[in-house]
């Protein structure tokens, strides 16, 4: 039985940049039609059971609202508390259930919750969040395909899938958090509205990767002229008076400059230890997460152990090279 789980993100895309900034609306109609589509581009190449997440807005159940399909659909079964742990939750189940991909609609903080939980289990993130570095914007039934056929082993996970970098936080020798692209120290007191959006108050990032097509606080280590990073490499980063400015795209139609003190490439495994001077937020992929009270002391280490992507469009290109769209008829059709 080939399985493909389904994670919807319903309150991504719907933060505080709305106001600050001009992000564009990805509203829950538009990802019940995104599931819609995927649901029968699964279908369609022969994908038998698919796991979907239940949230709050029924993202789920509303697409299959007259959808014929010949597979089966089904809904984890947990209590949800609609906030990121349903996420976390959810990618932990359908692991358990044996999916083989996992579809994520949301932004760079739904796939780092999905993070999580979803072991080796490959990825296909659809961007529907902010700020997105992580997942790609992508047609629902294009990234249905490829993920229905890596599911049922038509494409290898070789030929399609790219390993990624993840960010974590240790705390007294524990794992306390990670983040995907980016974690950023931020000068306030208080988790207030979540989301990071003025630069002013950023005192260092950490990015995993440097993207100038990206929108967000990972494009200030975009802008900096650098040659791109490699495999095993991050970006440090402290902001201050002294070094260059910097223009960056750090929103969705915000342009800033950005005062950027002093920056130096990191190596995967390497341990930066960090002693807190005033309280500071620690924000994750854009959401401030935790705080941490003057004199607090954590490490801070990039590694390899971050999720699995699908790539969609490698995924479509072997397909079609290996004939997988194509079905020989009784008379075969001739080249012209």
């Amino acid at each position: 039985m080939t399985i493909v789980g389904i994670i919807a993100n319903p309150s991504a895309g719907r933060d505080i940049r709305r106001l600050v900034a001009h992000a564009s609306v990805f509203d829950n109609n538009e990802k019940v039609n995104i599931v819609r589509r995927m649901l029968a581009a699964l279908d369609a190449v022969g994908v038998t059971r698919v796991w979907i997440m239940p949230d709050a807005y029924d993202i789920g159940r509303k697409a299959l609202d007259n959808l014929r399909l010949d597979m089966e659909v089904r809904f984890i079964e947990m209590s949800a508390r609609f906030d990121e742990n349903d996420s976390i939750e959810a990618a932990a189940c359908m692991v358990e259930a044996g999916a083989r991909i996992l579809i994520t609609l949301g932004g760079d903080g739904t796939n780092r919750a999905v993070a999580k939980s979803c072991g080796k289990t490959p990825l296909t993130p659809i961007s529907t969040g902010t700020n997105n570095a992580f997942p790609v914007m992508i047609e629902g039934t294009l990234a249905g395909l490829a993920a229905g056929l890596m599911a049922m082993g038509r494409v290898p996970l070789t030929a399609a899938t790219t390993p990624t970098k993840r960010i974590e936080l240790w705390r007294n020798g524990a794992l306390e958090e990670i983040a995907l692209i980016d974690l950023v120290v931020y000068r306030e007191r208080f988790l207030a509205s979540r989301a990071v959006w003025n630069i002013n108050e950023v005192e260092s990032a950490l990015f995993t990767r440097t993207d100038p097509c990206a929108i967000g606080l990972s494009a200030v280590g975009s802008y900096l002229g650098l040659p791109p990073l490699h495999s095993g490499e991050a970006l440090y980063v402290e902001m201050g008076e002294g070094g260059v400015e910097v223009m960056a795209p750090i929103a969705p139609g915000v342009v800033r400059p950005v005062k950027v003190q002093r920056y130096r490439r990191v190596q995967l495994g390497e341990r930066l230890a960090m002693t807190t001077q005033t309280p500071v937020v620690i924000a994750l992929d854009g959401e401030r997460k935790l705080i941490l009270p003057e004199g607090e002391q954590v490490e801070l280490c990039v590694t390899d152990a971050g999720p699995v992507v699908v790539d969609v469009q490698r995924a479509l290109t072997y397909a079609t090279q290996i004939g997988a769209f194509v079905r020989t008829l009784a008379t075969p059709a001739s080249q012209v």
